[in-house]
């Protein structure tokens, strides 16, 4: 399936199970000065879950996108050098605000990774909270989970926060295997840093607001917060290990290949600047421009690195310095 394919059937999917389909919100986060960048679909309904607003209806399905490159979520460093991390990606979700729970959301999403996306059961890892009784019994008892593909984590690596304050809860991951011939081992072991199981989807159970002392406060309603790396599905669904190999990249890495004198395409500053583009283009769309402090540094600092990389292959610089000018065009001043 190509990449817009699975964004199209997900959508739908969750459509068609009562869910109202809501538009990406910007990167700028309207509604949280806490956050430099929306880093997860949930941005954009904090509020609902807080009880604070209500849009209408209770069911969302979203498309969202999102940067992971400065503040409490950050995978800039990792752009390049992993199969999985990324500055700027879309985040597919499904959102329950106060209707269903743990066991629609779970269900849900057996549903569409095993029957509509056809992913053979016997390749799919599961996490929970290791509070979480509720949550494990609802896999092994109700879905029939193997046991031996389950692992309990602690507060780390399953109980999520979209920023240091705000709504939280335990969270229950599926990770995908993408076989032996990979290094790493299943999550919650000591191997677990390797690139063989990956996480393509988060399952977050909201329950509690975090304030700034860390005491949790149960919200009014439990809510469903769930995120799945649309990069990560396409290259399961595509059939590589690596997500800059699937369509959505490959299109990017030959296009910079034609300008530079690279000839392996698995060169990791070929990744830097493939990645690198999309997240200068949408930020700049969303109205971040370069600067000293707060977002624009954080997208200097993306140019940057991007230059960075450009130099190492050679004749890609003076693309960069391009597009650096345009943009102190744009601006009315120089980027420092």
């Amino acid at each position: 399936m190509k990449t817009s394919e699975i964004r199209r059937e997900f959508l739908a999917f969750f459509e068609e199970n009562g869910h109202n389909r809501a538009p990406s919100s910007s990167l700028v986060p309207g509604n949280d000065p806490s956050l430099l960048f929306t880093n997860a679909g949930m941005v954009q309904f904090k509020d609902i879950f807080l009880g604070l607003e209500d849009l209408g209806f209770s069911r969302a399905t979203t498309s969202q996108r999102c940067v992971r490159a400065g503040g409490k979520h950050n995978d800039l460093d990792n752009v390049g050098y992993t199969a999985r991390h990324h500055t700027f990606f879309e985040m597919l979700g499904n959102f329950s605000f106060g209707e269903y729970f743990k066991r629609e959301a779970i269900e849900f999403a057996w549903i569409l990774l095993t029957e509509r996306f056809a992913l053979a059961p016997e390749k799919l890892w599961i996490t929970v909270f290791e509070d979480d009784t509720e949550a494990a019994d609802i896999w092994l008892q109700h879905i029939g989970v193997d046991p031996n593909r389950l692992s309990r984590c602690g507060e780390k690596d399953n109980f999520w926060m979209m920023g240091d304050t705000g709504p939280c809860g335990p969270c229950s991951e599926i990770f995908y295997d993408h076989g032996p011939e990979i290094a790493g081992g299943p999550p919650g072991t000591a191997e677990e840093d390797g690139d063989r199981y990956v996480e393509i989807w988060n399952l977050v159970f909201m329950q509690y607001e975090r304030d700034v002392t860390g005491k949790l406060t149960p919200i009014p309603k439990p809510s469903v917060d769930t995120g799945m790396g649309l990069e990560r599905m396409a290259a399961v669904l595509q059939g590589v290990h690596n997500n800059y190999d699937i369509d959505l990249f490959r299109g990017l890495i030959d296009a910079i290949r034609q300008v530079v004198p690279a000839t392996d395409p698995e060169i990791t500053s070929l990744r830097v600047l493939a990645d690198h583009i999309r997240s200068c283009a949408f930020l700049i769309m969303d109205g971040v421009t370069p600067s000293n402090e707060g977002r624009g540094y954080v997208l200097r600092r993306i140019i940057r690195r991007a230059l960075r990389h450009g130099n190492k292959l050679g004749t890609i610089e003076p693309f960069f310095y391009r597009l650096v000018g345009a943009l102190e065009d744009q601006m009315g001043e120089a980027i420092p």
